[in-house]
């Protein structure tokens, strides 16, 4: 367990792999923390530093008072890369996670050599979606929208499992302030210019039963980077790195080992 003092905030910092390694970074999705990635780990190359982190307002971060924006996350997430100096970094970031991705290589290219843009999109939902949903949790709290959100989260096989009540329970555990933060990060945050504008290797990542960024969403996203690699977890849905590693890795693996040592 790490605390990194980053852009004012106190983030929750794990390292994992080889310390003088390429560096690749991950950054979690809305309600989850950097548990997220733990079944990728023992499964990824050999040779890579590998840094995870809890979002602001999630898992053991700090959760400052709301709302932010996609700018403060990113600010979040190059304050960390510079205080540990890590230089430029392959980027791994899941929802909300890889939108912060797209605005770091967006407006600090020489902190990104390559980004994964995992169930994410440019542009995630309308501003009153968004909306709606923070003043339903505001009025009714996390908890009462846990079982929507799971079954956006999972495809039906996952989601009939007993492990899918332990990612409600890190679900509905999540400060209320931190999520309802970041969920108004996502309603005011349009990157389709800024994206259309990246030039590096980009890999992109959908679940075939997503009802948090379905797969036209992602390909959309995907087709704004010029060549990047799009891909689509059959039977998996919002958090395929969870309801099935080993296509995951099979898709990142080969990414990570051309991109991230270069």
């Amino acid at each position: 367990m790490r605390a990194i003092v980053a852009n004012g905030v106190t983030l929750h910092v794990h390292e994992n792999g080889d310390p003088d390694g390429a560096p690749v970074v991950f950054a979690n999705s809305l309600d989850t923390d950097l548990r997220l990635w733990d079944a990728l780990i023992p499964l990824l190359p050999k040779g890579l530093r590998l840094i995870r982190y809890d979002t602001r307002g999630h898992g053991l971060s700090e959760c400052p008072a709301g709302p932010y924006t996609i700018d403060d996350l990113t600010d979040d997430a190059e304050a960390l890369i510079e205080a540990l100096d890590l230089g430029p970094v392959t980027f791994v970031g899941l929802s909300i996670g890889g939108m912060i991705g797209q605005n770091l290589a967006s407006s600090r290219p020489d902190l990104v050599r390559a980004m994964v843009l995992s169930n994410t999109a440019a542009r995630m939902g309308v501003p009153k979606s968004w909306n709606d949903r923070i003043a339903a949790i505001t009025a009714n709290g996390l908890a009462s929208l846990e079982a929507a959100i799971l079954d956006r989260w999972f495809g039906p096989r996952f989601r009939a499992s007993p492990e899918a009540a332990l990612w409600g329970a890190m679900l509905s555990r999540t400060p209320q302030a931190g999520y309802l933060g970041c969920c108004a990060a996502i309603a005011d945050a349009d990157l389709t210019e800024t994206t259309r504008m990246l030039r590096l290797p980009a890999l992109v990542i959908a679940g075939s039963h997503d009802g948090a960024s379905p797969p036209d969403l992602v390909a959309a996203t995907a087709a704004l980077i010029p060549n990047a690699a799009y891909h689509v977890i059959a039977g998996a849905a919002h958090l395929p790195c969870i309801e099935d590693p080993a296509a995951y890795v099979a898709i990142l693996n080969p990414f990570l080992k051309e991109y991230a040592n270069v």
